[in-house]
């Protein structure tokens, strides 16, 4: 047996495979583990050394971080060849201390708490310790129900007992509440409205929009920092929040703070500069945070843009540096942080929002930069973020492949395989002895290539179907509705063939849990959603070209289509999920709307010319 029989994520530094097997036993088994302190190679405290010989089990470690990381191999080895163990030497440790995975639970799909427990207890097994809820308005705080009710929110009671079980596994759950931007709902509130930095929608900035798109609406989102009553409230939010939280640490986002020195601030921002305002701002945030005996985390994208002031920042608190792109340039940006000695964490994403099905080529080439940048430029942690951009219709099941991922490279820079990776989500996530599941998972988030497009944050499958009416000029999902002119029906054709097979391909897995026939499920849904994407732009391709038997035969087909898949999303939703898909799936509406009323949809672009005509 060689290093690659071993189905491990992450994958050991050091492996030593040795002669015979141990058998554990049936009753009592943990007599046969034996745990030894080890007090030598203090540069990695959190290192362990697993040796299996035929006499039993020893786990060297020194913390207890060690031991759960030691214990979390030793439960992967049993999955794999049961009580019969193959007698082996590991010696490991991580790159980076704390290795952490965020879920957005704010744009429309709050997660019931038997799925946040289950998350949990699977993250854990891959020796992720950390875990965050970005939260913007889904905390049920008692004072804002007309704010969440809509949404559904998670309990101060679900809260806590989650947390609790986080202790158990190792796992810290860091509370987050974004405290600066991003506060749209909170704002529409009447009596929060006042503390906006603007009261009404506005423009977004010229540079964001293509040339001849007339671009698109900003909400106010962004609190007045010198409004009497904001501190207040954040105090209010605070004092709420924390305390169902065993964590030391606590994120307030202050992220994309875009209205900043438009409105309330503007005299200020032109005196002082925006930079220096926002600064301020955060140093207050920071001294309510601190009074609460918590460490500040706050993503860093802000101070970034004000370099000369990052050396200004409190040594204590934790930069969140965060970017999605292939090429995003994590090491620039963690040297600034690490020149100016502020501690930070480098943020990847999964690239499963805007996108349905995930883009995973490119996701894994984001998790290995951040993965490089944070090593080398000494960061003390690796968060691998979730979002919902666009109403959060894409599923936990397709953010596995990168959870797993992310949780490899946080581990070790150089610890992922391909073929490690998909046996793993075979065995411990979609427990699926034929291998079916985890292969059209991944090959899922490989569709999209098929489109032979590349957009930042999308895809065409993720943002035709998404895609808002144009009279609401929304943020995301904006460009969908103008994909089609892009794409030649022969490329629409072979991405639809490929999610269909791929559909094919999930229905002859076998999950053997509950819990895994449930994730099938959503895999389901979700490439339903990225087949009627493809629907819908041959639709525009029949109307743009003036096809009108064709677009109404495949109008009659789509709305046919796209009622089932509201009816099966709608019915599956409390399954996993808090509240309704009221949030969630107003697009599957939208997009009946359009083939029920083509003048209101029609095509601003003629379609792509093509030799090929599309398949029929």
């Amino acid at each position: 047996m060689n290093k690659n029989a071993l189905t491990l994520l992450p994958q050991p530094r050091h492996l030593q495979m040795l002669a015979g097997t141990f058998t554990l036993p049936g009753k009592q088994p943990l007599s046969a583990i034996k745990v030894i302190p080890n007090k030598a190679g203090r540069k990695h405290p959190q290192s362990y050394t697993l040796a299996i010989s035929k006499a039993g089990v020893v786990i060297s470690c020194q913390e207890t971080a060690g031991l759960r990381a030691a214990a979390a191999t030793l439960r992967q080895l049993l999955r794999e060849h049961g009580r019969q163990l193959p007698c082996l030497k590991i010696r490991d440790w991580p790159d980076f201390p704390r290795r952490g995975v965020m879920l957005d639970i704010s744009r429309g799909r709050v997660p019931k708490l038997a799925t946040l427990l289950d998350l949990a207890e699977k993250l854990a097994d891959f020796k992720i310790n950390e875990l965050h809820l970005y939260t913007e308005h889904t905390f049920a705080y008692r004072k804002y129900q007309a704010v969440w009710q809509s949404w559904g929110a998670l309990t101060a009671r679900e809260i806590r007992i989650l947390d609790a079980r986080c202790r158990e596994l190792g796992i810290d759950l860091v509370p987050t509440q974004n405290s600066f931007g991003h506060l749209r709902y909170f704002l529409e509130d009447s009596r929060l409205h006042p503390l906006g930095e603007l009261s009404e929608p506005y423009e977004a900035a010229s540079g964001e929009a293509a040339p001849g798109d007339p671009g698109f609406l900003r909400r106010p989102t962004t609190l007045a920092p010198k409004h009497p009553g904001t501190l207040p409230f954040l105090r209010g939010l605070y004092d709420e929040l924390l305390p169902n939280f065993s964590s030391q640490y606590f994120n307030v986002g202050c992220d994309e703070t875009w209205d900043l020195g438009q409105g309330q601030s503007r005299k200020l921002c032109a005196a002082r500069g925006k930079g220096r305002v926002y600064l301020d701002f955060l140093k207050q945030i920071h001294r309510e945070v601190s009074a609460r005996n918590r460490r500040m985390m706050f993503w860093g994208d802000i101070i970034l843009k004000y370099p000369a002031l990052i050396r200004e920042l409190p040594k204590n608190l934790i930069a969140l540096n965060w970017g999605y792109e292939a090429d995003h340039p994590f090491a620039k940006e963690a040297a600034r942080f690490a020149q100016a000695k502020i501690p930070f964490y480098v943020c990847p994403g999964t690239s499963t929002w805007q996108t349905l099905l995930g883009k995973h080529r490119h996701a894994l080439a984001n998790l290995r930069a951040a993965a490089r940048a944070g090593k080398r430029f000494g960061a003390i942690g690796y968060l691998n973020t979730d979002w919902g951009d666009g109403g959060h219709p894409q599923p936990l099941a397709v953010s596995w492949p990168m959870f797993a991922a992310g949780a490899a490279l946080a581990w070790q820079a150089k610890g992922l395989e391909q073929r490690t990776l998909l046996a793993i989500l075979s065995r411990d996530v979609f427990a699926d002895a034929t291998g079916r599941m985890a292969n059209a998972g991944f090959k899922l988030g490989l569709a999209h290539e098929k489109l032979g497009v590349k957009a930042a944050n999308e895809t065409p499958l993720g943002t035709v179907i998404a895609a808002p009416p144009r009279a609401e000029r929304e943020l995301f999902c904006r460009n969908g509705l103008k994909w089609f002119a892009k794409i030649p029906g022969r490329k629409i054709q072979a991405a639809l063939k490929e999610i269909q097979k791929q559909r094919a391909t999930l229905f002859r897995a076998k999950p053997a849990t509950e819990a895994a026939k449930v994730l099938r499920v959503e895999l389901d849904l979700a490439a339903r959603m990225a087949e009627q994407s493809c629907r819908f732009m041959l639709w525009q391709q029949a109307v743009a070209g003036k096809q009108l038997p064709k677009a109404s035969a495949l109008a009659q087909q789509g709305i046919h289509d796209l009622r089932q898949l509201q009816k099966d999303f709608n019915a599956f939703w409390p399954l996993r999920n808090k509240a309704t898909a009221r949030h969630c799936t107003p697009f599957l509406r939208w997009r009946m709307q359009d083939y029920q009323s083509p003048a209101g949809a029609r095509p601003s672009a003629p379609a792509p010319k093509s030799k090929n005509a599309p398949a029929k």
